[in-house]
């Protein structure tokens, strides 16, 4: 019993210190930059950015075409690593704690979501793709890049196995959640999508999806 208790209380003191800089290393590598870039600079008018938490995103926005951006997250550890950057950003940011599965805006007033390595780790991505639904302007539009369940089975297979411990790891990452099918299911199309895999990495996690999503009505 006391080791059980020992081992809950390193896994708590991981999941709130290590793991959320673990994890916003390998989100700030290189590499992935610039895919993001391939992404957020796109963003227009009043932004909303899901799991904001350390700020990678904040650098890339156009100034001339973001108005401002709301950046939602529950984490505050996540939140006290990007504190620097929140407060050098080049766009107006407003910061709000919340879950993105209960956003606290008013419905159709965004104009651009952008959800970058975010759906991955959400409680329930089906809820917070209804929210942006939501929350979204009838012209308003998803630009996402996310990591997720491969189209190859030997791949995918590698990710239903590897996923408890890459979760644990990754604190709440998942590697096996389709990203494009959950869209759709949540009654977006996806006027631009692209499958590929990230060079240089293992193929069970860096299977990406990259696209603009729009509602359906």
């Amino acid at each position: 019993m006391q080791f059980h208790s020992f081992k809950e209380e390193v896994m708590g003191l991981y999941a709130r210190y290590i793991g959320p800089r673990f994890v916003s290393c390998l989100c700030s590598m290189q590499d992935i930059t610039a895919e993001r870039l391939k992404v957020v600079p796109y963003a227009s008018g009043v932004v909303l950015e899901i799991g904001i938490g350390p700020g990678l995103n904040l650098p890339l926005y156009d100034p001339a075409r973001v108005e401002r951006v709301i950046g939602v997250d529950p984490g505050s550890d996540f939140l006290r690593i990007g504190s620097g950057r929140h407060a050098t950003s080049p766009v107006l940011l407003e910061i709000i704690e919340a879950p993105a599965e209960a956003l606290p805006l008013s419905d159709a007033s965004i104009d651009t979501a952008v959800v970058t390595y975010t759906l991955c780790s959400v409680e329930d991505p089906m809820r917070v793709l209804a929210e942006l639904r939501r929350v979204l302007k009838p012209t308003g539009r998803v630009l996402f890049l996310e990591h997720g369940l491969a189209h190859d089975e030997k791949v995918a297979t590698w990710q239903h196995r590897l996923n408890p411990i890459w979760k644990r790891l990754a604190v709440g990452c998942n590697l096996n959640r389709p990203v494009a099918s959950n869209f759709e299911k949540a009654g977006f199309r996806l006027p631009e999508v692209d499958h590929y895999y990230l060079d240089g990495v293992p193929r069970s996690v860096g299977y990406l999806c990259r696209g603009v999503a729009v509602s359906t009505g």
